[in-house]
């Protein structure tokens, strides 16, 4: 039985819904390997959330879709090599982030990117934002801001420098998402996301050999079973399932939309943060949620109509 019509219409919109929940674990699973008993550096969970990503999809790909290299050119894998360093230095600076300053304000902060995204599809796409997705990028990014100043002085550590680095990683993976829009017109999301994530996780692994002074091979001696084991279920669930649905929605709607629907992670973050941390969430944050997800709506329904 053919699928209706409505159905295939809304189908991005659930998917990308799902992916959002999923991503949200991401900051919790991060804190919990940053703190003792683990106390993993961010360069190696960043590495190893991408190696066995990485790992997982090879697999799936030369099963499905065995002869899907052929349609690759050099071209390609030169741009998904530069979107792997868009994720690369995107991961790095996000995890790192989590480090000085609370998971609520990270978050907020690293899925600012509708701004990047809106202003850079606009100049090197040409998709010019609707007037919705543009309402919808101003109350999500009020809501952003709301929520940063509610949770300003909650944060330990160099809040500064935390924030900063969050906002770096906000920019880096607009450059991810516009490449992997441009990218998968021509060769398949399972393919791209493999590429991408290979090229990412080589680039992490250097970086951890530099920060460590070369010692790669001492890695698996930092990663006990509990720590293996959180770092599988960061590869498997936000990375393999949550990205790789971004990655499937690009196809079919505007990454500004995708930058946007985003925005919902640090509710997701800031919920579960709460439950497993106790980090608690101030009045005026919560007022940043209500506008965050009032864009997110706006947004939704002119995508939808589009």
């Amino acid at each position: 039985m053919p699928t209706p019509p409505a159905a295939r219409r809304w189908a991005p919109f659930a998917v990308l819904a799902i992916a959002v929940l999923v991503v949200s674990s991401a900051a919790i699973i991060i804190r919990l390997l940053q703190q003792p008993p683990y106390a993993l550096p961010s360069a190696l969970i960043a590495a190893g959330r991408l190696t066995l990503a990485t790992l997982l999809l090879l697999p799936l790909v030369l099963l499905r879709e065995p002869d899907g290299w052929r349609r690759i050119g050099r071209r390609d894998v030169a741009l998904a090599a530069a979107s792997g360093v868009f994720l690369a230095v995107h991961f790095a600076s996000w995890i790192a982030s989590l480090e000085y300053t609370s998971v609520a304000s990270s978050v907020a902060l690293v899925t600012t990117n509708p701004i990047w995204v809106a202003l850079a599809a606009a100049l090197f796409l040409g998709e010019r934002p609707a007037r919705g997705t543009l309402i919808g990028v101003a109350l999500t990014v009020a809501g952003s801001l709301v929520i940063i100043v509610g949770d300003r002085g909650s944060g330990g550590g160099d809040s500064l420098l935390g924030n900063g680095l969050a906002l770096l990683g906000a920019a880096s993976v607009s450059g991810y998402f516009l490449l992997g829009r441009a990218l998968q017109r021509r060769i398949s999301t399972l393919w791209y996301v493999t590429l991408v994530y290979g090229a990412a996780a080589l680039v992490l692994l250097a970086m951890f050999a530099w920060q460590s002074g070369a010692r790669l091979a001492a890695a698996p001696a930092l990663i006990g079973p509990g720590a293996a084991l959180l770092l599988l279920a960061l590869a498997a669930g936000p990375q393999v399932i949550g990205h790789t649905a971004f990655n499937w929605s690009l196809k079919r709607l505007s990454p500004t939309f995708i930058a946007l629907a985003l925005l919902g992670e640090p509710i997701g973050s800031a919920v579960l943060a709460y439950l497993a941390f106790g980090e608690g969430f101030r009045p005026l944050q919560l007022l940043g949620f209500v506008v965050l997800l009032g864009g997110i709506v706006v947004a939704a329904r002119d995508e939808g109509r589009t």
